[in-house]
């Protein structure tokens, strides 16, 4: 089985203009050209986008987001957890394990991940082992996430 380099990528330039060819090209994204423009900011800046190459092209991404435990409405025990947006992998390289690279990635901090899944999605999702949580009108407003429980955790129950 191939393995492919998961890397965070640097906010620059370059960057911005590979994240242009993805579909979920979006607010966050702008904001980030913004503030390019405004500071001249550092190639290395810090970044919650990680990414594949193939050769010189991006052609998977997502955002990664670190919560602190006080913000979970998850997982029990509650402890700090992931959030898993804006994965992608191209068109012409979709099937091929870039999904599924980034994914174990994530995985590998070995902390429950949320995500909330882009419209046909859910079976990747569930191949990934991620599973719906009982949905709560308050906690989720109108979206369906999915989590990933590592070993020893398992949904909060809600009162």
């Amino acid at each position: 089985m191939t393995s492919f380099k998961v890397e965070r990528l640097r906010i620059n330039y370059k960057t911005l203009e590979e994240f242009k060819r993805f579909k979920e090209y979006g607010l966050q994204e702008l904001s980030m050209l913004e503030d390019l423009q405004a500071n001249i900011m550092e190639n290395d800046s810090e970044s919650p986008f990680y990414g594949i190459y193939y050769g010189e092209k991006l052609v998977a991404r997502m955002s990664l987001y670190r919560f602190d435990k006080e913000f979970d409405k998850y997982f029990e025990p509650r402890q700090d957890y992931l959030e898993l947006w804006k994965l992608e992998v191209l068109s012409d390289y979709q099937q091929k394990g870039f999904g599924k690279a980034l994914v174990d990635f994530a995985k590998e901090f070995q902390l429950p991940i949320k995500t909330n899944p882009r419209v046909k999605s859910q079976e990747f999702w569930s191949k990934m082992g991620f599973q719906p949580v009982t949905y709560d009108m308050e906690r989720d407003l109108g979206e369906n996430p999915l989590v990933w429980y590592p070993e020893g955790v398992k949904e909060q129950v809600r009162s």
